[in-house]
């Protein structure tokens, strides 16, 4: 009965989340699916395997997502510290506090592969925008491209 549109544009939380292609949000980033595989978590394809898309722009590209990664645990400490208020409180007289700062710390010591991955996703999304036209070819190229130092991590 419903009818599906194989044209409509993605959600881009959900492209950013699942690390999908900047330029037709459905293919894959990252080689890998498992961001626990700490020897290859961050091994991203070259291309797109569905439109193309250079997906190493030029050297040190990714440098800059050291921002967006310090940002998102800012977040997430943010986060974590007003759901402890609210559920448990703060007190000056025992050390709830700490105990916060302690299980911070091993969330964002867990949580930094994926915060990883999704800042490498997030920094891409700001210089490579969606094509409505991705099928026909439509690629951005890459300025420069240093085939030796491409995934140099």
């Amino acid at each position: 009965m419903c009818a599906t549109k194989a044209d409509v544009k993605p959600n881009i939380v959900l492209s950013i989340l699942q690390n999908k292609c900047p330029r037709c949000r459905r293919g894959k980033l990252y080689k890998y699916g498992n961001p626990y595989n700490l020897r290859k978590f961050m091994v991203m394809n070259a291309h797109c395997p569905v439109c193309g898309q250079v997906l190493d722009m030029e050297p040190g590209f990714y440098y800059g997502t050291n921002m967006v990664s310090y940002t998102l645990a800012v977040l997430i400490s943010l986060f974590s510290f007003f759901l402890w208020w609210l559920t448990i409180g703060f007190s000056l007289s025992d050390s709830r506090f700490f105990w916060w700062i302690g299980l911070n710390a091993v969330m964002l010591v867990l949580l930094q592969p994926p915060l990883m991955r999704i800042s490498r996703t997030i920094w891409i999304y700001f210089f490579v925008k969606y094509s409505p036209q991705w099928s026909e070819g439509d690629v951005m190229h890459a300025e420069r491209i240093n085939k030796d130092q491409m995934n140099a991590w």
